[in-house]
């Protein structure tokens, strides 16, 4: 196996566009032929991909709008293998594969929780793309699901065969992160410390709950002095702003916007905070627990119990529950974390890139 794509539609700032630009780069390290297709050539990773990776653009602005082009990207470079990412990516992905190229070895990943077709309340297509996965997912070579949770919601939900999914986890701690991390830190609050900061990092999105995060951060903020970054872009801004106004948060809570390297308020944050309401696997999460930052969590589907390990790594509290986020935070910040207490060490070797390349290489020799 020479050539292997990744597939994706953009290098925008996201934890999925993370690890397939960290998988290209380590493939190309590793003296592979790799091509970068993405939908459109566009986001603040660009700049990141490696000299030795070649970028395909189809430049196309709808993911279902790029099939054509894949058909004909496939048909001309002949990958031996593709990985694939994004539930729609991946559908177009598996199309592209069965008309054009039925031999290439195709592993699509999926990183979320999965949808319940049942929903009512949401559009129709979104309702039939649990069909039309459990229709094509199983074209695939195979399925790399990147938690146990995740994996068991696609035997369940899809009915797809426990054969055909492997679980390997992001390839999210590296040296690079660490070096990164030693820049300097951004922001006022961080640069000149006077109280707890708590930090928060992800897209301004209803899946992230950060209303249910402000509300915790008012509680604390009227019991002990403290501060709240929350980093990342998204349609929830006018609205999160509107709240922490109301909420009389001016001056202590902050959303600076996305942050090409957060690696340095991680690092510096008394505590990180994850309120999802679902998830796959929260690379950030990892990354704040391997650089020895004091984390909370919500318990929700899927990846910071598994990450956490139960509870064992930091407080795992119920879903849009502000009363108890609240009170796990204060404990975080109350505790004493000693050094031999922290997973810094069994972070990085479960998470580690050489470690996750190599099942991923085995997952394309297995299935080739």
């Amino acid at each position: 196996m020479k050539k292997i794509s990744l597939f994706l539609p953009s290098l925008r700032g996201g934890g999925a566009e993370r690890v397939m630009l960290t998988i290209a780069n380590a493939l190309a390290e590793k003296a592979f032929q790799v091509d970068l297709v993405l939908v459109h050539a566009e986001g603040p990773y660009l700049h990141q991909v490696s000299a030795k990776v070649n970028v395909v653009d189809l430049n196309c602005n709808r993911v279902i709008g790029a099939l054509p082009g894949l058909i004909r990207y496939l048909a001309r470079a002949r990958p031996d293998a593709m990985i694939s990412t994004m539930r729609h990516v991946n559908l177009v992905a598996i199309t592209a594969k069965l008309i054009v190229h039925p031999t290439m070895t195709l592993l699509v990943r999926e990183a979320n929780a999965m949808p319940r077709a049942s929903n009512s309340h949401l559009p129709l297509k979104e309702r039939l793309l649990p069909f039309m996965m459990g229709f094509l997912y199983r074209r695939a070579n195979r399925v790399i699901a990147v938690s146990q949770g995740v994996a068991a919601g696609l035997t369940q939900r899809l009915e797809l065969p426990p054969e055909l999914i492997q679980v390997v986890y992001n390839p999210v701690v590296d040296e690079e992160i660490f070096r990164l991390a030693r820049q300097p830190v951004v922001h006022p609050w961080l640069q000149n410390k006077t109280c707890p900061v708590i930090l928060a990092v992800g897209r301004l999105s209803p899946q992230k709950d950060y209303e249910t995060l402000i509300g915790a951060f008012a509680k604390i903020h009227r019991v002990r002095p403290a501060r709240l970054i929350i980093l990342g872009e998204g349609n929830r801004r006018d609205e999160l702003q509107a709240m922490i106004a109301e909420l009389g948060l001016k001056g202590v809570v902050d959303l600076p916007g996305f942050q090409e390297n957060p690696f340095p308020f991680l690092a510096a944050a008394d505590v990180f905070v994850l309120s999802s309401r679902w998830e796959g696997l929260p690379n950030t999460l990892i990354q704040a627990l391997a650089l020895g930052t004091p984390v909370v969590a919500t318990d929700c589907p899927n990846g910071p119990a598994e990450i956490l390990e139960y509870g064992k790594w930091g407080p795992l509290v119920p879903v849009g529950d502000s009363a108890a986020l609240a009170d796990a935070i204060h404990y975080q910040l109350d505790a004493e974390c000693q050094a031999e207490d922290s997973p810094k060490h069994q972070v990085a070797e479960r998470y580690g890139v050489s470690n996750i390349l190599s099942q991923y290489l085995g997952a394309m020799n297995a299935s080739g």
